[in-house]
């Protein structure tokens, strides 16, 4: 069984061990009650904590843009498409993969080339995640202090070396090892093969990011994707525990305290409720919570909250479902997300099988999330949803992957390349006059990297797309 619960004992000290390992390098002064260095098991606990909680991040900064989530408060930066600075996101990017380089360069010293194949696996992750968003970053020059002013490398000279790292990490991943992976690994518990289904899945991932691009094969994502996720049970998540929340719920309960986050969007609530799409999708109540008054009710995009009170009257994340309990799994990819990768690949040359997996993706997300067979099944014959092979579309599958990676800053790759298109997805009120009446394409530089490395950083708008989003 994978590690995916009650993780207690080694959290808090491993947590403190490896960011002062991490950190040490801008201490002026020693402190001779810190350790100078960490142990791969140490690493490993905090780079799996943390890397879930950068999909966290990542999600959270861009819920709005893609209309998951809105701001209560009228023209909010986060709804309206702002140039927002988001520098404390950096530095956990960064964070972890300085923790990961490393590891990384431990375990290869050491022989321990599970951790060496996960660790590469992670990197190639976090280094994505952060193109996807940013561009062109530092890389090349960011992990061995050479320079405090690293230089910025080519967003898709980048993407070569994510999918280099996956390849380096299935390979040795499938070495014998010295030293095994085991509890410290809050992602699978050391299972390596579930570790070899995650680096296929996520080079599925990349891959379809790149259609349309030089070099593009469909045959390769689907069989990147065959060596994939097979099931709910592979997928890669961190399950949080008691005394650490799942983030999302602790949002759920700072809104029921009055701190107003977790606002859901009229247009996530219109794609599930039968206003945007002829079918109700018994998952909304599942995923938000309703209005006192028992009805979905959703906040406009840059509108904010009117003159509705500041509880009550509009859907909001409740805490207690799926995505909000207190110990709910903190998703980083799952085998629904990964079949409606098949769908897209499959979909020029096989209709047949893109709607196959079109359907397992639904199935899969509804089995995650617990809905009823009665109302699963009832969902699944409607004909808006199994229209059939000849008649599925584009469209379908990117409308059935948005639901289904609910929070998931994945969702922020699919729009773009999607161009927004989802259906009744319009601006948001009192948008960001500077996009000329088009969404936003990539995140600004953060501040803390434009004061401390601004000669490097590139001059970009939030219009300039990242090379694959062409």
């Amino acid at each position: 069984m994978k590690f995916k619960n009650k993780i207690k004992a080694v959290l808090g000290a491993s947590l403190i061990l490896t960011a002062s390992a991490c950190e040490s390098y801008l201490d002026v002064n020693e402190n001779p009650n810190n350790p100078q260095d960490a142990p791969i098991s140490g690493l490993m606990t905090n780079i799996t904590y943390e890397t879930s909680l950068n999909v966290y991040r990542e999600g959270s900064a861009v819920s709005n843009y893609v209309q998951y989530l809105a701001s209560p408060n009228p023209s909010s930066g986060s709804d309206t498409m702002e140039p927002l600075n988001f520098s404390s996101m950096w530095f956990s990017l960064y964070n972890v993969m300085t923790d990961l380089y490393t590891m990384n360069e431990k375990a290869e010293a050491e022989g321990a080339l599970q951790y060496l194949g996960a660790g590469q696996v992670l990197m190639a992750l976090n280094l994505g995640m952060t193109v996807d968003l940013f561009g062109d970053v530092p890389f090349s020059e960011s992990f061995n202090f050479s320079t405090v002013t690293p230089a910025y490398d080519d967003d898709q000279a980048l993407y070569g070396n994510v999918m280099s790292l996956l390849d380096q990490g299935i390979a040795n991943l499938q070495q014998e090892s010295s030293i095994s992976i085991g509890n410290d690994d809050f992602i699978y518990g050391g299972d390596i093969d579930s570790w070899l289904k995650f680096a296929y899945t996520l080079k599925a991932r990349y891959m379809i990011h790149m259609k349309g691009a030089s070099g593009y094969s469909a045959s390769e994502v689907l069989a990147a994707a065959s060596q994939g996720f097979t099931s709910n049970d592979d997928n890669a998540s961190v399950t949080f525990f008691e005394q650490r929340f799942n983030p999302w719920a602790q949002d759920a309960i700072n809104n029921a305290n009055l701190l107003l986050t977790g606002w859901i969007s009229e247009q996530f609530i219109q794609a599930l409720d039968g206003t945007s799409y002829p079918t109700v999708d018994p998952r909304l109540k599942l995923m938000v919570g309703t209005t006192d008054d028992g009805e979905f009710i959703g906040t406009v995009n840059g509108a904010g909250r009117g003159n509705a009170p500041e509880q009550g009257a509009r859907s909001t994340l409740v805490e207690g479902q799926y995505y909000t309990s207190r110990q709910s799994p903190l998703l980083i990819a799952t085998y629904s997300e990964l079949k409606f990768i098949e769908a897209e690949a499959a979909f020029e040359t096989d209709k047949a099988a893109a709607y196959a997996a079109y359907l397992e993706g639904i199935n899969a997300h509804m089995d995650m999330l617990s809905v009823p067979e009665d109302e699963k099944d009832a969902y699944l014959a409607e004909p808006s949803v199994s229209m059939g092979a000849d008649a599925l579309t584009l469209a379908d599958i990117f409308k059935e992957k948005y639901v289904a990676l609910f929070l998931h800053p994945e969702t922020f790759n699919d729009a773009r390349r999607f161009d927004f298109s989802y259906k009744d997805m319009n601006l948001p009120a009192n948008v960001n006059p500077d996009l000329n009446g088009e969404f936003i394409r990539r995140l600004a530089y953060p501040d803390s990297e434009i004061s401390r490395n601004g000669d490097n950083v590139p001059s970009v708008t939030l219009l300039d797309r990242i090379w694959w989003d062409q």
